[in-house]
């Protein structure tokens, strides 16, 4: 009965409440830039306090300044997500700046664009890019989780992609890891839906980032947009949106799902 209240009582919140993040603690990898600074600054704006994660801590330290400028609480971390003592100092020091940890951007991730040679790749790549986009958010959702069930609210998105799902040559590795994260994610969720966490995945399509524009020409872009029915590429904020809602309350019966961010269609680099 308890529960059956809890539920009836959202009806009677302002939907902005409900994406309301003030008081929670979030960890955002690979927030450098990109996708990982966008769902920094929109968590930071929510109201959450946000630690800003990245293997380059000046890039880290310029978005949380950036967060600050803004009137949110954010702090820098550096965190290389290959090696296991930064994982477990990540989430240390997130724990030790503001006392718990609610919410968890598994962000950083490598490899793709249209560049793996299945000729010319070697065990060594295939192991790396698998530690980065698989291994790690796994340790950290090991490493956070307890944490999450302590301070009675958890939420853990990981940022797959449309790779995931699409096939293109040049891409089996990268694309394979994104369905990987996807399909350990589903699965985590019957582990920890029981301890009052969710956990998602959120699967950009082409989004204008850096990253992008180091592969993107207008021919690619026009024959990406023949194929979406919202006829633009995506923007940072596009999936810092879907991220922000999936780590809020508002998603608060969502767990295990991918949610493809993409406008509707397919973009492939083929």
């Amino acid at each position: 009965m308890k529960q059956q209240a809890r539920v009836r009582c959202f009806y009677f919140m302002k939907p902005m409440e409900l994406l309301d993040l003030t008081g929670m603690v979030a960890l955002v990898t690979g927030a450098g830039d990109g996708i990982g600074a966008g769902c920094a600054e929109i968590l930071a704006a929510a109201g959450a306090k946000v630690v800003v994660s990245n293997r380059t801590l000046s890039k880290a330290e310029d978005i949380a300044a950036k967060i600050k400028a803004d009137g949110g609480e954010a702090t820098a971390c550096a965190c290389n997500v290959l090696v296991d003592d930064d994982l477990v100092a990540v989430v240390d020091f997130t724990l030790k700046t503001y006392g718990k940890i609610n919410i968890l951007v598994n962000n950083a991730g490598g490899g793709g664009g249209g560049t793996e040679s299945p000729f010319s790749i070697d065990r060594a790549y295939v192991e790396r890019i698998y530690s980065m986009n698989v291994f790690a958010p796994w340790r950290l959702c090991q490493l956070a989780t307890p944490h999450m069930q302590q301070a009675g609210y958890g939420s853990i998105v990981n940022i797959s992609s449309m790779s995931s799902i699409n096939h293109s040559p040049g891409i089996a590795i990268y694309a394979s890891t994104k369905a990987a994260l996807n399909h350990m994610s589903a699965n985590l969720a019957h582990d920890f839906g029981p301890m009052g966490i969710r956990i998602n995945c959120v699967g950009p399509g082409a989004t204008r980032t850096h990253a992008l524009a180091g592969v993107m020409t207008p021919e690619i872009e026009a024959r990406m947009l023949a194929h979406t029915p919202i006829h633009r590429l995506g923007e940072v904020s596009d999936i810092a949106q879907a991220v922000l809602f999936l780590a809020s309350p508002m998603a608060s019966w969502i767990s295990g799902q991918t949610l493809m961010v993409n406008g509707g269609g397919v973009q492939t680099l083929d």
